[in-house]
């Protein structure tokens, strides 16, 4: 893996593939459906904190890298759940869904809910339309979240069995990214705001995370931009997005007038060199050119980022609200 002088995550290979793109020797993996949540909470020092986690260096896509509590949309998802706050065909226009496409919108929200009770221990459900559970670390909380995360059990079934409805008023949709084409492992993922329910907390409970922190966006993207912490171009674009609010409602409330225009990387071949940008985007804009061949025997070379370091392991943030570490 690579980084550039900030914080931006990008694989060694992707040079190779963006080449082997635009010559017609690559095909677009499809971009499977997915969902995280930028879960917030009220702090005393000047604005909500977020929480993130970091994924474990082994893991193939993004290893070492801090996001946010998410994954793939499983298709049960689609089934039906007691439901609560906007319609689904609000759900559906909101994600850019098209007419008659409200279980695939239902799939997406119930998603987020579902992993980040699997990732953080944190539910967005209750007995009623006006409630939320108050604490989920029992036993057998944590037996129906490991069977969840085994597939051992559906998310319809889980809310079923327990009396729950999902509170999808709780959720604000952010941002919406699809990963770029030349990416071998690709999702489109949309990206909500949700704030800590009261009497909940969270816990490293994510077989993928290695290390869980409540940090400011500021502080967080602060240590992006000194090349501390290690994050793919939506991650830091979301934080930077939170920065404004000086509460989780007041993002919250904001999420409504959120552009959900996805948002794909370009990359285009100019003069030897390759310019990978994200329209809308510019910080991200990189120009990458391939380094010397190897020597027999050495260690392969990878393409590099002009000017770029080879990452190595990302230090951990500041603790700063009330970290937890696996």
């Amino acid at each position: 893996m690579s980084s550039t002088p900030n914080g931006q995550w990008y694989p060694p290979e992707w040079p190779a593939r963006i080449r082997a793109l635009a010559h017609g020797e690559l095909t677009p993996a499809a971009p499977r459906r997915a969902a995280t949540v930028l879960l917030l909470r009220d702090t005393d020092a000047g604005g909500p904190a977020v929480h993130m986690l970091r994924r474990r260096t082994s893991m193939a896509f993004a290893g070492g890298a801090y996001a946010y509590p998410g994954g793939s949309v499983d298709p049960r998802d689609e089934r039906p759940v007691a439901w609560a706050g906007p319609s689904l065909t609000e759900w559906a226009g909101r994600l850019g869904f098209g007419a008659g496409e409200e279980a695939a919108a239902q799939a997406v929200v119930c998603a987020a809910v579902r992993e980040t009770f699997e990732e953080a221990g944190v539910l967005l459900a209750g007995t009623s339309a006006g409630t939320v559970v108050a604490d989920t670390t029992g036993d057998d909380w944590e037996a129906d979240r490991a069977a969840l995360v085994a597939h051992e059990l559906s998310f319809a079934d889980f809310l079923d069995r327990r009396g729950l409805v999902l509170r999808s008023d709780l959720l604000g949709a952010w941002a919406r990214w699809i990963t770029p084409e030349f990416e071998p492992r690709r999702y489109d993922t949309w990206f909500f705001a949700a704030a800590l329910p009261e009497g909940q907390r969270t816990r490293n409970v994510s077989t993928e995370a290695d290390r869980t922190v409540w940090i400011r966006p500021a502080e967080a993207a602060a240590g992006y931009d000194r090349g501390e912490l290690l994050m793919m171009p939506p991650t830091i674009s979301t934080l930077r997005g939170l920065e404004a609010y000086g509460t989780a409602a007041e993002a919250l409330a904001a999420a409504a007038g959120r552009d959900l225009t996805p948002v794909l990387a370009r990359a285009e071949l100019k003069d030897g060199e390759i310019v990978l940008s994200w329209p809308g985007h510019e910080e991200f804009t990189k120009h990458l050119t391939p380094v010397a061949a190897p020597a027999p025997g050495s260690s392969a070379a990878g393409p590099s980022a002009t000017g770029s370091p080879a990452a190595t392991p990302p230090p951990s943030p500041p603790t700063t609200t009330g970290e937890s570490t696996a």
